[in-house]
């Protein structure tokens, strides 16, 4: 096998294709022979060792992926040899072959692609719980996507206008106001020529009637976040989902007072580890919402795998719309 590893985090730079053997599952694990994974976030912030899960270094890269398993270890009973399936594992997915617990992986109907199974897991889940678990969202309500062109930003979009809210997106160019548009948002806010605070304000203001937003989903952080939550409606829920801007916001605490609002925070990933019950359920809805053609990753591009550095670079620059997903 073939991978990406990661021998020292000091950033995407230091990342090396390497042969290394290819590893036979243990009891509880499977071999996947990968055919595509997708670029979060965090892949970027774990090869810097910015991220709060430090796997022990060397490390493979890749958070998510999608592919066929290949070999079964002992106790592994629900999969097969030659069955499809998708892996939110944290690492490894940059390769051509991965290891992973049976226990993550979730066998795909026919018809569900490696690439849209590989973009798949970690933005619906985590819109889903953000949106529908702990906002509570209710049909005729208003949603603000913040970062909406984005991988999450375009779930939350597809989750809440099937949930039966109104959505606002905001993104940065009027070419991803547009891309948000067409994936079901009402409204779009371009929020370069609608200048942080006042005119953005003023944009959120117009496109609610004035009565602000009821629910905000913020996987941006920095300097939108006060803005935004001064434009929250009595009740409000404002969802801290990530800062993918860098700087971690700081709220002044009367601003929740005066109009009632709560302030969530939104941790999926622990979410499916204490309540793995629930989270199982989640996907099994965000599966048939898939098969169904509810919802569908926007993916921006696909490129081979031995691009992962230029797919990276591609990332840093803030111009992806969607998703980007690495195929072997």
């Amino acid at each position: 096998m073939h991978a990406w590893l990661c021998e020292n985090p000091t950033g995407v730079d230091a990342l090396a294709w390497k042969e290394l053997p290819t590893p036979a599952p243990q009891a509880g694990q499977v071999l996947i022979e990968i055919k595509a994974a997708s670029l979060n976030f965090p892949d970027l912030l774990i090869v810097q060792n910015k991220y709060q899960m430090k796997p022990p270094l060397p490390f493979v890269p890749g958070s998510e992926y999608a592919g066929v398993v290949s070999a079964i270890g002992e106790g592994v009973t629900h999969l097969r040899v030659g069955q499809s399936v998708a892996c939110l594992s944290g690492t490894g997915g940059f390769a051509t072959h991965a290891l992973a617990p049976a226990s993550l992986c979730i066998p795909l109907p026919d018809g569900f692609g490696h690439v849209d199974a590989a973009a798949f897991i970690m933005i619906y889940a985590t819109s889903w719980h953000a949106l529908m678990d702990r906002a509570q969202l209710n049909p005729g309500e208003t949603v603000l996507v913040l970062g909406a062109a984005g991988g999450v930003g375009t779930a939350a979009i597809q989750i809440a206008k099937t949930a039966g809210a109104k959505v606002i997106a905001a993104a940065s160019t009027d070419e991803k106001c547009e891309l948000c548009k067409s994936i079901g948002a009402d409204l779009a806010i371009n929020y370069t020529t609608h200048a942080l605070p006042n005119a953005f304000r003023d944009a959120i203001k117009v496109a609610t009637g004035g009565k602000g937003p009821d629910v905000i989903y913020d996987p941006v952080g920095g300097e939108f976040a006060e803005p935004a939550f001064r434009s929250i409606g009595w009740r409000g829920r404002y969802l801290v989902v990530g800062f993918a801007s860098g700087p971690i916001p700081s709220l002044p605490l009367n601003l929740m007072l005066l109009k009632g609002a709560s302030v969530v925070g939104v941790f999926w990933g622990d979410f499916a580890k204490r309540e793995p019950k629930a989270n199982a359920q989640m996907m099994d809805e965000l599966v048939k919402w898939y098969g169904q053609g509810k919802i569908k990753p926007v993916i921006d591009a696909t490129m081979p795998m031995a691009e992962l550095k230029a797919a990276y670079a591609h990332m840093g620059s803030r111009g992806v719309k969607g998703k980007l997903v690495m195929v072997n």
